[in-house]
């Protein structure tokens, strides 16, 4: 049984050991009247999601919205892993350099986006391709957001204005003692995730992840969860490669020029703030480098963390070619 039926969308089958046929359509006029299938692509940085979702868009001729919460800034280059150009040109994709780092964009912003992404897609193809390693933006997009009690504004500017004066360190500290449910699987380099949970526990006493258990939206197209997740000596070549890379196409020159906007949240990233750090004259630049990699270790630990919880995710090792193939063909049992 192929890979696809195996994950209960019956329309994909192939005969024979032959590539599925895929419709480029949907039934009635712009296949509006046919749900459509949105395969979901995710696991930690540098597991091969982007590989994998070339490769899937290409075979259905469709388009790729990305869930990366760094990739959608046209600013940010090297640092956030954004595909190359020639990947830009031969597949559309959606939420890649759509905003600027002085845009507000966080998960509510992406929900109401992709949605709108898919519709379009789903206009001229039954198929659309998301991917992407943000978990918060994945789970908008699949369930919906939970509604979190608003907070007194004085509870808010006070965050800000300690956050401001003491750093991420305090901030940090604070929420870990605070919080320590959501430091455990929130984006613990994020300032302004880390905001939102100290003010949300401060103003209501509960933890911001208490909010999130409503029941989720159903959506009227079917979600397929294909998880990457390679083992963890691969991933952790693979990222320490992947930096290696990332400084010898120019991460150094472009984190310089990034430091007039060091105090803007989409810079509070792996990768930039290391190198402000060395910029600052608090570490070398090998040490730097060595951070890096450190801290991308410990974010694609995690992703993993995030997305394990996620029973509907079906996972494999790798994107390989024959992991493509399973994808693309009928299997032999």
């Amino acid at each position: 049984m192929d890979f696809i039926n195996r994950l209960g969308v019956p329309s994909l089958g192939g005969e024979g050991g032959k590539p599925l046929q895929v419709p480029r359509r949907g039934g009635g006029e712009g296949g509006s009247d046919v749900a459509g299938t949105v395969f979901i692509i995710v696991g930690p940085t540098a597991s091969g999601k982007t590989t994998l979702s070339l490769q899937l868009a290409r075979y259905f001729n469709t388009a790729i919205i990305s869930a990366d919460s760094r990739q959608c800034f046209r600013e940010l280059g090297v640092a956030v892993a954004k595909p190359t150009e020639a990947e830009l040109q031969a597949v559309k994709h959606y939420f890649i350099n759509s905003h600027s780092i002085n845009d507000v964009v966080n998960a509510q912003v992406f929900e109401d986006y992709a949605l709108q992404a898919v519709n379009e897609i789903f206009h001229y193809n039954k198929y659309a391709v998301m991917v992407g390693g943000t978990g918060l933006y994945v789970k908008a997009f699949c369930e919906g957001l939970d509604e979190i009690p608003d907070v007194e504004d004085k509870i808010r500017e006070d965050v800000i204005s300690l956050h401001k004066t003491k750093g991420l360190a305090w901030l940090q500290q604070q929420v870990q003692a605070a919080d320590p449910d959501f430091w455990a699987v929130g984006e613990t380099q994020n300032p302004q995730r880390l905001m939102r949970a100290l003010e949300v526990k401060l103003a209501t006493g509960r933890s911001i992840l208490s909010f999130r258990k409503r029941q989720p939206v159903e959506r009227p197209f079917n979600i397929v969860k294909i998880g990457i997740a390679p083992p963890k000596d691969i991933l952790h070549g693979n990222i320490n490669s992947r930096v290696d890379s990332m400084m010898q196409s120019g991460l150094l020159e472009e984190a310089r020029n990034m430091l007039p906007y060091r105090s803007i949240n989409a810079l509070q990233t792996v990768g930039y703030k290391e190198l402000f750090n060395f910029f600052d004259g608090n570490c070398t630049l090998q040490q730097a480098v060595e951070q890096i990699k450190l801290n991308t270790r410990h974010y694609a630990k995690r992703q993993m963390t995030w997305f394990k919880k996620d029973t509907a995710i079906n996972w494999q090792p790798n994107a390989s070619a024959d992991f493509i193939a399973h994808i693309y063909n009928k299997g032999g049992n």
